[in-house]
């Protein structure tokens, strides 16, 4: 009789034994894995796939913009001519996990207009009370309107000072502490990362001249004195940063400084302001700041950016040179909504709609930019811009911007652009040829430039 129970019971602990193998979730090389049910559902248009007991979430974040401009009132028949265009102005696609309560990571790429281009690759820490570690690939945190996301922008492009002189992604890593009323950011970052024109130029410095990737430091601070508020806020915001030469630039422009930039849009591809490449650089100081806030429907917006450009002794040019320009902009929503600050982010995000179908917004700006600076003639600029958006449910945005642009007589994108006539009559892109008074030389003209965008 024992051994009859005995057996039974062997029997019974070997089939249990065996079910409970058979039902070990194992993963594509035969591994053992834990296994978690997901629910499915739809956050504002977003899928997201997230579990009710170990934090884990997973979803894709989609992007599309259109965008079509024309171009008009020129203030000379003789200068460049500017062509109106379309383009998909974005077309991002980013796979994001919040793999545990601590751990989260995301990639994202561009593919618009038929290009790969490498944007977020993020490491994220959120172990510790209030401090966020990050490595990767990202956007340093210097300037509010650089680290605001596209889909948020109240306008459809950046100002041009932050094209020319704010930094945005590159490898790195950062600390970031915030509570409700200060937030502060330090990181070390190393060259740009976003195509193969990028990597082949680091590739090719360290293979054939074995240069230093480069580097650079950046840190911020910002005070928000009214955290208390439920629908306002108020952003003081402060920036440094210290970059030395990367070697996501080719070869032969290594160890040069050179800033650029557009008119505020991604059109006309005529970069009026450009230093060229300045030899002999050695280091760059870059500062910001930057205030900011909102209540209910309002929003504002100003920052100015300088750039302390030092060069070695040996260069024959070696003085310090001072670039730097501003904007100041604001917005309100005509429907009864309210604007949104992302205090963890230290930016401002997706609007409350006043109506079910969304609401609509009116915005002005003004900027400036300058690159000249003692010898260096990169040229000045600044542009007046008034939009309309219309935020369509949660998802759709449509945009509209006039704008118009002032260039001066410096203006002539590396010397490749007309701006003004010699003692003769005749175009010429020499700024020391040039006859007409202050003010009126250097190309100015129109803009009225459209945007759909849809979020998924």
């Amino acid at each position: 009789m024992r051994k009859t129970l005995l057996l039974a019971i062997t029997l019974l602990l070997t089939a249990g034994a065996v079910f409970a193998q058979e039902n070990v979730k194992r993963n594509q090389y035969g591994v053992a894995v834990n296994s978690d049910v997901l629910d499915v559902e739809a956050q504002d248009g977003i899928t997201v796939f997230e579990s009710q007991k170990s934090g884990y979430k997973f979803w894709f974040d989609g992007r599309a913009q259109v965008d079509g401009a024309v171009f008009f009132g020129k203030n000379s028949k003789d200068y460049d001519q500017i062509g109106n265009g379309v383009s998909i102005r974005r077309a991002r696609f980013a796979v994001k996990a919040q793999v545990t309560n601590k751990w989260y990571g995301e990639f994202d790429m561009d593919l618009a207009n038929g290009l790969v281009e490498l944007k977020d690759a993020i490491v994220r820490y959120t172990g510790v009370k209030n401090l966020e570690l990050q490595a990767g690939n990202f956007k340093e945190n210097f300037s509010m309107q650089r680290n605001t996301s596209s889909r948020y922008l109240m306008f459809m492009e950046r100002p041009m000072v932050t094209s020319a002189l704010a930094p945005s992604r590159h490898l790195g890593i950062n600390a970031k502490y915030a509570n409700k009323w200060f937030w502060g950011s330090i990181g070390a970052f190393s060259q740009e990362v976003a195509g193969s024109e990028e990597w082949t130029n680091v590739a090719d410095n360290n293979k054939d001249y074995g240069r230093d990737a480069g580097y650079s430091i950046t840190s911020k601070i910002v005070f928000r004195p009214l955290y208390k508020l439920q629908d306002a806020s108020l952003h003081i915001g402060f920036a440094a940063s210290y970059r030395r030469a990367l070697t996501s630039v080719e070869p032969s422009a290594w160890g040069m400084y050179r800033a650029s930039a557009r008119n505020s849009t991604s059109i006309n591809r005529k970069k009026y302001l450009d230093t060229d490449n300045l030899p002999g650089f050695d280091h760059n100081w870059l500062w910001t700041v930057e205030l900011a806030g909102h209540w209910q429907g309002l929003r504002y917006e100003m920052a100015w950016i300088g750039d302390n450009v030092h060069f070695k002794k040996s260069a024959a040019d070696h003085a310090v040179k001072n670039f730097g320009g501003g904007y100041i902009q604001s917005s309100y929503l005509l429907c009864g909504g309210s604007q949104r600050y992302d205090a963890n982010g230290g930016k401002y995000t997706k609007i409350r709609y006043g109506r079910k179908w969304g609401d609509l917004e009116i915005a002005g700006r003004y900027e400036y930019c300058d690159l000249n600076s003692k010898t260096i003639y990169g040229g000045s600029a600044e542009a007046y811009t008034i939009g309309l958006n219309w935020w369509i449910y949660n998802n759709v945005k449509f945009m509209i911007n006039y704008q118009h642009n002032n260039n001066d007589r410096y203006a002539n994108g590396k010397g490749k652009l007309l701006v003004g006539h010699d003692a003769d009559g005749k175009p010429t892109k020499d700024y020391t040829q040039v006859v007409e008074k202050k003010g009126k030389a250097g190309v100015d003209y129109n803009m009225l430039s459209v945007r759909i965008e849809i979020n998924f």
